[in-house]
């Protein structure tokens, strides 16, 4: 009787597959990634991106369970597991209780799973996909997670919270040891990465996050690279798969309110988008499914005056603005003429005063305040250095990709590819406007 039942279930999960024409989902976000800053990357490089090819489109709500204005955490936990969280909690509602994700329910129908991220693969959206945290602080306990998980391939950064020694943890605890009994192979550089041929694996090719788009070199790997060997190994055998791809630090340089950071991680975040468009032409019962867990830096394109000035950042932005600000940031004169070297652009007592004032706060003050000062430069305006309430946009390609155009909450999405993926629901709870917390958060 009970092999009947299996055989029965797996002709079900079939049938439903070949129904919907969904048997492989590419669920990628963009870490605070509004539709401006997607706008001002198409004008910077002067094309459209291949995101923006999208046949349909739409938007999604982000507000979290206590704030108009989600974390990555509990946008997150929306995007994974269809529940609305507290800002800072993975994987759990707000009363505690624990609720499952949409790799975890897909590994139960035989489903290979894979996460992909330039920031550590214990960090907030990562996380999602596989953890359950009441603290998105917490990463020690997620990278324990995630070694315990379904997950066939994990690539991103953080060594730290799985060595013994030289890291972040204090328990001695050897998690790539464990790792590796529970059927991982373990990789640590981009040429282990490209010359992998096993099964699975799990990458960590940092020791915190991986460095800036723009300043990756050697051995870190670039997300296309990432993404193009984890699509290699879950198709395997022709199997079915779901992969999350994020482009992690797109929402650190729109912290920083740096146009040229943010440039160059929406280009290859879109460069990860090439590599899954290129797999879905051999393999078009794909879907692809593009978004952002929530916008950061209230993107505004122009200062006034109907213009920005976009030759300026393409002809004399060269640098991030931390890069600038670790490097030269300790001197006046040296900040200056750094400024002057990378950018083109000449420091008023003003601009320094200012550099001052946020530098006294943090680094990251420092960093944020030569970002603004920038932007102002060409044009470019700014809100806030923290993320808003706006509303993101969603691209969809492949089979079903009709099903994200429109104006969506965010925790329809894993239960809309759920769906065409034929594993049900991952969450019993509808949310509509009327739910938006008119509270703060944090």
């Amino acid at each position: 009787m009970r092999r009947f039942l299996l055989v029965f279930v797996l002709l079900l999960i079939v049938s439903l597959l070949v129904a919907s024409g969904v048997k492989n989902v590419i669920y990628m976000i963009g870490d605070g990634m509004g539709i401006n800053h997607v706008l001002l990357t198409s004008y910077l490089e002067g094309r459209e991106l291949y995101m923006l090819q999208a046949p349909y489109t739409g938007f999604v709500l982000t507000f979290s369970a206590n704030s108009n204005v989600p974390d990555s955490a509990a946008a997150g936990t929306a995007l994974a597991c269809g529940y609305k969280t507290n800002n800072g909690m993975i994987g759990m509602l707000p009363d505690g209780k624990v609720v499952t994700n949409i790799a975890e329910i897909a590994a139960q129908y035989g489903i290979k799973t894979g996460i992909v991220a330039t920031c550590r693969i214990t960090h907030a959206t990562p996380a999602a996909f596989y953890g359950h945290v009441s603290s998105r602080r917490d990463e020690n306990t997620l990278a324990e997670q995630l070694v315990d998980s379904y997950l066939t391939v994990a690539f991103g950064g953080g060594w730290r919270h799985f060595v013994p020694t030289g890291g972040k943890r204090k328990d001695g605890k050897d998690l790539i040891a464990i790792a590796k009994a529970n059927g991982f192979d373990y990789i640590t550089t981009k040429t282990e990465l490209l010359n992998y041929d096993g099964d699975r694996v799990l990458g960590l090719f940092s020791y915190s996050h991986l460095k800036a788009a723009s300043e990756r070199t050697g051995e870190e790997p670039m997300l296309p690279e990432m993404v193009e060997k984890a699509l290699e190994i879950l198709s395997k055998d022709d199997s079915p798969f779901f992969l999350m791809v994020e482009g992690s630090q797109i929402d650190w340089e729109a912290h920083g309110n740096d146009v040229y950071g943010l440039w160059k991680e929406i280009v290859e975040f879109d460069n990860a988008v090439k590599v899954a468009l290129d797999f879905a032409k051999e393999h078009p019962n794909t879907l692809i499914v593009i978004t952002a867990d929530h916008e950061t830096g209230g993107l505004g394109l122009s200062t006034g005056g109907y213009t920005m000035n976009l030759e300026k950042i393409r002809k004399d932005y060269t640098k991030t603005a931390d890069w600038i600000v670790s490097n030269f940031g300790d001197s006046d004169e040296e900040l200056k003429e750094a400024v002057k070297t990378y950018f083109n652009v000449e420091l008023t007592d003003e601009d320094l005063a200012y550099y001052h004032e946020e530098k006294a706060k943090s680094f990251y003050g420092a960093g944020n305040a030569i970002g603004r000062i920038l932007s102002n430069k060409a044009q470019i305006g700014w809100t806030t250095h923290d993320h808003t309430g706006g509303a993101v946009p969603i691209f969809a390609f492949g089979p079903g990709a009709e099903l994200f155009s429109g104006v969506h909450d965010n925790t329809e999405i894993p239960n809309l590819i759920a769906y065409l993926l034929g594993i049900g629901k991952v969450s019993d709870v509808e949310y509509g406007i009327e739910d938006v917390p008119l509270v703060g958060g944090h």
